[in-house]
């Protein structure tokens, strides 16, 4: 009979196992076959996790929407998923990314011996006997670092000098609503985020390379420098650019690329200025961008760096991504970052409320910690 009594024993001693395996929950879902799709080459990242990545980044519930979504690894790209009404030729925004622009414009201008660093800003308002402003140099500026006074606001707020000057009372001249500012601190002394900074910086390319007030010559002359100088040579060719009725580029944030395009801008500063071999702007240039502001160990001249910041929240990921790390950024959760220890690009592109930024750095910060230095 002891035979026979030996499977049920089994089955009975196998109830608590099987009890228990039923009980546990199911593991994370597969990843979504679009997310699966996006990955080209998966630049030394474990495969799945990737996907699950890329689809943490398109969960509009917990980021807001996502339009774009491209990584480059050794110049190749690897990673490039859409919003379904968008596509790798729709020209989105980098809002305050374009001051990454600006800086390599200006940059461009410096090399050719057309502006100088230390000398003072050459704004003629600055320039009249007792004005402080006349302190104002062109590496203070571009610091973020000027003294202006400023109130540097995304929302649609009357007391926004950055609303204002973009869409109210200074939209049609928008340099000189930011000229007019006056100090608020010392200048070189106080770190500030300023869209005018983008604006006067633009005005000042315009006024050295033309003597004339006309909008549209000023219009022109900014145009051909900057689509010669910068925006071709670079990679950047499908990019669109606005100007102001007064004639100034409005270089603190309008300006749409597609995501190729704004990864190329962050291969080119990955690659200190050289396409292909070829040196585009000195290399110093791009180091004098990548290195610390005096007043903000997480801010170069025009990027963010992966330094801690004096006080508030940090912008990128110090302590957990590469110390070399860096990114141009733009309201609404715009990002180019570069880390050249990963040989990496990555940009993301899309629409972002206020609530949701921390969610979306930290998605980021994930995507970022997948691929080996």
């Amino acid at each position: 009979m002891l035979p026979r009594r030996l499977p049920l024993i089994f089955a009975l001693a196998l109830l608590p196992a099987l009890s228990a395996c039923a009980s546990q929950p199911d593991g994370p879902p597969p990843p979504s076959s679009e997310a699966t799709a996006a990955i080209r080459g998966d630049g030394g990242a474990a495969r799945v996790p990737l996907a699950r990545a890329i689809d943490a980044l398109f969960d509009e519930e917990a980021v807001g929407q996502t339009q774009a979504l491209l990584v480059m690894k050794r110049g190749n790209v690897i990673v490039e998923r859409y919003a379904p009404e968008i596509s790798a030729k729709t020209a989105l925004p980098g809002w305050s990314m374009a001051q990454c622009v600006t800086a390599l414009m200006v940059g461009q201008l410096v090399s050719d011996g057309r502006l100088r660093m230390d000398e003072t800003a050459p704004v003629p308002d600055w320039q009249r006997p007792g004005d402080p402003r006349g302190e104002i140099t062109l590496r203070q500026l571009l610091q973020m670092r000027s003294g202006l006074r400023h109130q540097e606001n995304a929302e649609l707020d009357r007391k926004s000098d950055r609303m204002r000057m973009l869409f109210l009372d200074g939209r049609d001249d928008m340099a000189a609503y930011a000229e007019a500012q006056p100090l608020e601190a010392p200048a070189g002394r106080l770190f500030e985020p300023s869209s005018a900074t983008g604006v006067i910086l633009t005005d000042l390319a315009a006024r050295v390379l033309t003597d004339s007030r006309s909008p549209d010559i000023r219009r022109r002359v900014v145009s051909d420098y900057l689509r010669t100088r910068v925006l071709e040579p670079v990679g950047m060719s499908n990019t669109r650019v606005s100007f102001d009725r007064a004639g100034t580029l409005v270089g603190s944030s309008m300006m749409l690329a597609p995501a190729r395009d704004w990864a190329q801008l962050g291969e080119f500063l990955r690659h200190n200025g050289s396409v292909k071999g070829a040196q585009v702007l000195p290399h110093r240039w791009v180091h004098f961008m990548r290195s610390a502001s005096p007043r903000n160990p997480a801010y170069g001249a025009g990027v963010w760096l992966n330094g801690t910041p004096p006080e508030g929240v940090a912008p990128l990921w110090p302590g957990q991504a590469r110390k070399s790390l860096f990114a141009c950024r733009g309201e609404h959760g715009q990002y180019v970052v570069g880390s050249p220890g990963q040989l990496l690009t990555v940009v993301r592109l899309g629409h972002t409320p206020p609530e949701l930024e921390g969610a979306l750095h930290d998605r980021m910060g994930v995507l970022l910690d997948l691929f080996p230095g």
